[in-house]
């Protein structure tokens, strides 16, 4: 009984290394378009932002503006270009013809799934490391909480590349993915605290503000930063943490059926 398990372990790591391997070749053949455009936006961003608002605003005591708004604008480039890659790489298949080569593949959904959130998580993390080697030259920035920058980090990438395979596998068209990405992540990303910190808005706004899902990320990948935040960083971990556990649970049962995809 043990050698079939092993022999059928082996087939598993192997199937999803090589999707894994092709998902990251797929960004990083056009990597000026996947990683450098990004990078150049959030320091566009940065540069607009920061000058305006860096005599005016300080929404930590101690931190400049500035400062504050680069690890927000990290977190908003891990997680927009997280769902990016796992989203528009399985509408590509789709429109193009080639998903059938995976469907009769020997793969099984854990594969599919390690697969292509895995290489969301590469692209969001190379994204993000490009925006903080760049704006790290605006500002001073202190590393008050490492451990807490690489746990929210994986995390927002992981929940991120789990929800654009959610956003592939019901999208038939370009229109669908393009219309979920407009109206729903890159609004959350932006109302999260990027630019600006939640304790400052009123209060109708604060509690508004507390059901995004996407502000616990922000807020607690900022606090590993400055060693303060708008909230508790364990409970950021536990509200993203039950985020993460839903939709990654969501995605495996989409996988699992073929959803949208074994028709």
């Amino acid at each position: 009984m043990t050698m079939p398990v092993n022999v059928a372990t082996t087939h598993l790591l192997s199937g999803a290394r090589t999707l894994f391997y092709k998902e990251v070749l797929r960004f990083w053949k056009v990597s000026f378009q996947t990683v450098a455009a990004p990078v150049l936006t959030a320091v566009l961003y940065l540069l607009i932002f920061g000058h305006v608002l860096e005599d005016h605003v300080q929404p930590l005591r101690g931190v400049g503006y500035t400062s504050f708004l680069i690890p927000g604008l990290v977190m908003m480039s891990v997680l927009q270009n997280a769902f990016a890659n796992s989203s528009s790489s399985l509408i590509q298949s789709k429109i193009s013809g080639n998903l059938v080569f995976l469907l009769v593949a020997p793969l099984s959904h854990w594969a599919w799934f390690v697969s292509y959130v895995g290489a969301s998580v590469v692209r969001g993390v190379a994204v993000g490391a490009g925006v903080l080697a760049v704006t790290a030259w605006f500002a001073p920035l202190h590393l008050a909480q490492p451990v807490w920058i690489v746990v929210f980090t994986l995390l927002g990438a992981i929940l991120m590349g789990a929800l654009g395979l959610i956003a592939g596998l019901w999208a038939e068209k370009f229109d669908q993915i393009a219309t979920f990405q407009n109206f729903l992540i890159m609004p959350m990303t932006f109302l999260a605290g990027v630019f600006y910190s939640v304790g400052s808005l009123p209060s109708i706004w604060q509690k508004a503000s507390h059901l995004n899902p996407f502000f616990y990320i922000v807020d607690g990948f900022r606090f590993g930063f400055f060693g303060v935040s708008d909230v508790s960083p364990w409970v950021s971990l536990g509200v993203a943490g039950a985020g993460l556990a839903a939709t990654c649970a969501l995605s495996l049962q989409l996988l699992r059926t073929g959803y949208k995809i074994r028709h």
